[in-house]
């Protein structure tokens, strides 16, 4: 047997314990049946009297008795109902307590145990037709007035059975939309996040891997001559106050609306090698592309040789590095970055360059979220290949 819908206050509420509106729904529940009663007993009093003698009062009892019984239907609806619907079928005093009893279980109980107990209700109504008629009313009229009184009670508190699942389906809806909600909340925070790193990782890491390549040649250099030593901490100075820049550009990307911070792309690759050529490194850019390019996969593009760049100079300082671009609308566009062999003595010989730099993991994902591929890897003369397909609509 199911339960009874329960609201989240009932829920919430110590067993047994009545609410404000509860004294007041008991309360009206007991004045009404007793109210019912009284008319019932009133008109009783002013007909023939009874045959027995002695059923008057009973009746007087047990109405009495199942006016008090319903300051206990929440506790027990089902018995309560059954007991005065047993009874109802000689007792007429105990009408009024018996609907309300039939209403209690309609509210607290499923549909198909109403309806058992309507279907009791409607035996015993025509039991009492046939035990104790009217004299001066058609049996059938009678009949049919208790059955509509019960009906009429069991339904409304069906009504109000299924308002109450519907009110608590909707809190229960509204609390996992609300829990759905902050998981989405924390998720994009999570993601604005690792894009936030991303950003400061590839546009510092540029910038301080040529600081590192100048600082290291200032250090070692101990015969260079003054000029050298001046032109080395220009470089430092320029690209010291460059890095600045860039972060206060990622910052104000940070906060202003989206889309209204210039990005860089496939045109400021050209200025990106130079850069680097300036700084000592030997780069060849070969651009083959047959078109602009697409505006998102160039700011992908870009930070792929960025980031391809910052990596030669920290693990194959000294190598000669070709960057290629190639594709055409429809066919895609493909980023590759390729260094030569070094030796051990001017470079990192490990696997510097895999996907276990943090650099790398995020341009893997900015490839991931383009629809694009990435492959690195070392090449047969030893050098090493950085290079990735994006799609470029046509």
């Amino acid at each position: 047997m199911s339960g009874p819908a329960i609201t989240t206050t009932e829920r919430e509420r110590p067993p047994g314990r009545r609410s404000t509106r509860d004294w007041v729904v008991d309360s009206l529940c007991f004045v009404l049946a007793v109210g019912f009663g009284l008319l019932i007993g009133g008109q009783r009093l002013n007909s023939p009297p009874l045959d027995p003698a002695w059923l008057f009062p009973l009746d007087q009892v047990l109405g009495a008795v199942g006016c008090l019984a319903l300051w206990w239907r929440r506790r027990w609806p089902l018995a309560i109902a059954i007991a005065l619907v047993s009874v109802s079928w000689f007792s007429e005093l105990t009408a009024g307590p018996m609907l309300v009893a039939i209403f209690t279980v309609a509210v607290h109980r499923p549909p198909r145990i109403t309806w058992m107990i309507l279907g009791f209700s409607v035996l015993t109504a025509y039991g009492y037709t046939v035990l104790r008629p009217e004299s001066d009313i058609p049996w059938l009229v009678v009949f049919l007035f208790a059955v509509s009184l019960q009906t009429a009670a069991g339904g409304w508190g069906i009504m109000i059975y299924h308002r109450r699942k519907l009110v608590v389906s909707f809190r229960d809806r509204a609390a996992r939309a609300e829990a759905e909600a902050e998981l989405r909340a924390e998720q994009a925070h999570l993601r604005a996040r690792d894009a936030i790193a991303r950003e400061i990782h590839d546009v510092l890491g540029h910038r301080l891997s040529l600081l590192s390549v100048h600082a290291g040649a200032l250090e070692f250099r101990s015969d260079a001559t003054r000029d050298e030593i001046a032109g080395a901490a220009k470089v430092i100075r320029e690209n010291a106050h460059q890095a600045l820049q860039d972060l206060r550009e990622v910052i104000g990307v940070l906060r202003a609306p989206v889309g209204e911070m210039p990005q860089p792309g496939l045109a400021d690759v050209s200025e990106l090698v130079a850069e680097s050529d300036e700084a000592g490194m030997r780069v060849h850019l070969a651009d083959v592309r047959q078109g602009t390019g697409p505006e998102r996969a160039g700011r992908v593009a870009y930070r792929i040789v960025q980031e391809g760049l910052t990596n030669v100079r920290k693990h194959a300082s000294g190598a000669n590095v070709q960057v290629t671009l190639a594709g055409r609308p429809g066919d895609g566009l493909t980023v590759e970055i390729c260094n030569s062999a070094v030796p051990e003595a001017h470079g990192d010989s490990g696997d510097g360059q895999g996907l276990s730099g943090q650099g790398l993991i995020g341009l893997a994902e900015r490839v991931e979220l383009v629809g694009g591929r990435l492959e690195h890897g070392r090449m047969t003369d030893g050098g090493w290949r950085l290079a990735a397909w994006l799609p470029w609509p046509p």
